[in-house]
């Protein structure tokens, strides 16, 4: 996979808190493709972060895409408030979701990229019914909640089968992975499968964020 086939999707959550706008804006001048956006409402997972009026303030100064993980107990009541707000790629957790298809749906009918993301612990059978509809799977390489937790390895294998059945089945749609990516870790990533890399500290916690994003796109190209 070359490196012009990876994206890089830096989360804010590991960004300067005062300074988001700056932090943003310094990602992208990196390369960046994606702005990685952590919600967390304290319920599904043990952690509080970013909102609606959040990505609605990001999305007035991005000049790249949001993708938008909402880690929310309820997605089916607040997933198209994500959208308004901005959300170009919005993914929910197939755990949480009580219609995930007709929520597919509904996304994509507003105009943006649905996707799905899933625990560690999750059987990857729940993906199999909703793959032919949306863009992007996140595969949880870390449990969710907390920013700089250490790389499930175990996880290598899921993107692997991942990628079998995206070619298998011709579809459309790209892998993300989130958690524990960093310059030790994404030849592995890459090699399983896996074509846009959520990097938190790696990104924003680099002294120089350019090289740090080029490293990651061409680490196993």
């Amino acid at each position: 996979m070359s490196a012009q086939d990876i994206w890089v999707a830096p989360s804010l959550l590991a960004a300067d808190p005062l300074n988001f706008e700056t932090e943003s804006k310094s990602v992208e001048d990196a390369g960046a493709d994606l702005h990685h956006v952590d919600v967390m409402d304290g319920h599904f997972v043990p952690n509080l972060t970013f909102g609606i009026p959040f990505v609605k303030a990001l999305k007035k100064v991005s000049g790249i895409p949001l993708d938008v993980h909402i880690m929310i107990s309820n997605p089916d009541e607040m997933a198209m408030e994500y959208v308004k707000a901005g959300a170009d790629y919005l993914l929910f957790h197939v755990e949480a979701a009580t219609h995930a298809h007709r929520l597919t749906q509904v996304i994509a009918e507003a105009g943006a990229k649905p996707g799905l993301a899933i625990n560690p612990g999750t059987s990857l059978s729940l993906l199999e019914p909703l793959l032919p509809f949306v863009k992007m799977i996140n595969v949880m390489s870390v449990n969710p909640g907390f920013g700089g937790q250490k790389f499930i390895r175990e996880s290598l294998s899921r993107i692997s089968w991942l990628r079998n059945e995206i070619e298998k089945r011709s579809l459309d749609m790209r892998i993300q992975v989130d958690g524990g990516v960093n310059k030790e870790t994404v030849g592995s990533v890459v090699e399983a499968g896996a074509d846009v890399l959520v990097a938190g500290t790696a990104v924003y916690g680099a002294s120089d964020r350019k090289a740090a994003i080029e490293l990651l796109k061409n680490q196993n190209s």
